[in-house]
């Protein structure tokens, strides 16, 4: 698989047998949009291997079917709270490392 592949962009941390190829390609629309790029191609591969190393199941992504994809709406909240006192104080800290100084006259 890899002599023709190449190794994939991407190996599942939970699944060994889980490949996946990633392409993209981008293109300049036009002058009028001032670098703005254009995805040209967005194709994804994934290939599950059995136990032996052999291809048991692929399957091929391109741009449009990427585009129908459904991604869940579900979001997960912070287990912290902005405004406890450690927060405020590593906020402060950080403002006054970011803020520009001042000239003594």
């Amino acid at each position: 698989m890899k002599v023709f592949l190449g190794s994939p962009s991407i190996k599942s941390n939970f699944n060994e047998n889980l490949w996946i190829y990633i392409e993209t390609k981008k293109t300049n629309q036009s002058i009028f949009k001032l670098g703005k790029k254009k995805i040209e191609k967005n194709n994804v591969l994934v290939i599950f291997l059995n136990d032996l190393g052999i291809v048991s199941k692929k399957e091929f992504y391109d741009i449009d079917n990427l585009n129908k994809l459904k991604f869940s709406k579900k979001t997960t909240d912070n287990i912290y709270e902005k405004n406890t006192y450690l927060y405020n104080l590593l906020t402060s800290l950080r403002d006054k490392v970011n803020a520009p100084f001042k000239k003594a006259k």
